[in-house]
C-alpha cells in the first residue's frame, strides 16, 4: 500500500501566494510606481483630419464674409434722424377753423419744433371740442398743444393732470399760469384771445417758453382774420400723421 504522505508533503511545499495588502487594495501593476501616466498619441491621419476640419471651417466664414460684405457697403445705413412725419399745421388749423368757430392757433416755430399730429376733435367724449397739436422739441422730448373756448374747471383738471399751480411764466409778453405734478410733467396755462390754450408735456421750461411765445403770436394774428361761419357742410378734415410720441 503506497505511502501518501510524500505527495502531501510536496504540496505543502509550494511556494504560499503573497500575502494581500491589508485594507483590502488592490496590489499596484507593474511599473506604476515612480512612472508617469501613459499619454494617448494621436495617429497622423486623425491629426490630419482635424486640421482639415478646423481650416474648412476658416474657408467658409470668409466665404459668407465675402458674400454679404458688398450687400452692406451697397446698403449704409441712412443719415437722416428718422421718420419726420410732414404735418402741415398751418393747412389743418385754416381746415378746422370753419367748424371751431376761432382761428386754432398754428405757431410758427420754424424747423425747431416738429409737429407729428394736428387735428379738431368734435368732443363727443368729454364735451369739450378742442384744437391739438402735438410738437416734438429740439431736446427730443414732447409738448402737446390744446386750444378750446369752452374751457371749464373739470376739464382744465383733467388736461394738466391735477397738478398744482406753482406760479406765472411770462412768454410772448402775457402772463401763463405754471403747474407742475411733481413728477417731470408739467403745464402752461393761457385765457387770450377768447379761448383757452394749455400746454403739457415733459419738456423742459425754456422750450416751453419759446413754443409759448408762438402760440401767442399766432392767436393774435388769428385774431384779425375773419373766422369762416360753421356750417354742416364746413366740417374740417383734420390731418393725423404717424406719431413718434403718443398724443396726451
Amino acid at each position: 500500500m503506497g505511502d501518501y504522505r510524500g505527495v502531501s508533503e510536496l504540496q505543502d511545499t509550494s511556494p504560499a501566494a503573497p500575502a494581500a495588502p491589508s485594507g483590502g487594495a488592490a496590489p499596484e501593476g507593474p511599473g506604476a510606481a515612480g512612472q508617469p501616466p501613459v499619454k494617448p498619441v494621436l495617429r497622423a491621419a486623425a491629426a490630419k483630419r482635424a486640421n482639415a476640419s478646423v481650416i474648412g471651417m476658416f474657408i467658409a466664414l470668409l466665404l459668407s464674409i465675402a458674400v454679404f460684405l458688398p450687400i452692406v457697403l451697397l446698403n449704409p445705413s441712412p443719415k437722416t434722424d428718422g421718420y419726420r412725419p410732414n404735418v402741415n399745421v398751418s393747412a389743418v388749423a385754416q381746415n378746422a377753423a370753419g367748424v371751431a368757430g376761432f382761428t386754432p392757433a398754428a405757431p410758427d416755430t420754424g424747423d425747431t419744433f416738429r409737429a407729428n399730429y394736428a387735428r379738431w376733435e368734435s368732443g363727443s367724449g368729454s364735451g369739450v371740442p378742442t384744437w391739438e397739436v402735438g410738437y416734438l422739441t429740439p431736446k427730443e422730448s414732447f409738448i402737446g398743444l390744446v386750444q378750446t373756448r369752452q374751457s371749464n374747471p373739470t376739464w382744465l383738471l383733467q388736461q394738466t393732470r391735477n397738478a398744482a399751480v406753482t406760479g406765472t411764466r411770462n412768454a410772448g409778453g402775457v402772463d401763463w399760469e405754471l403747474r407742475d405734478t411733481g413728477k417731470g410733467e408739467k403745464s402752461m396755462v393761457l385765457v387770450h384771445g377768447g379761448t383757452t390754450v394749455i400746454l403739457t408735456g415733459a419738456a423742459q421750461l425754456d422750450e416751453f417758453s419759446v413754443l409759448a411765445a408762438a402760440v401767442v403770436k399766432s392767436i393774435d394774428a388769428g385774431a384779425t382774420t375773419p373766422t369762416a361761419v360753421p356750417s354742416p357742410g364746413n366740417a374740417p378734415h383734420a390731418t393725423v400723421s404717424p406719431s413718434t410720441v403718443p398724443s396726451p
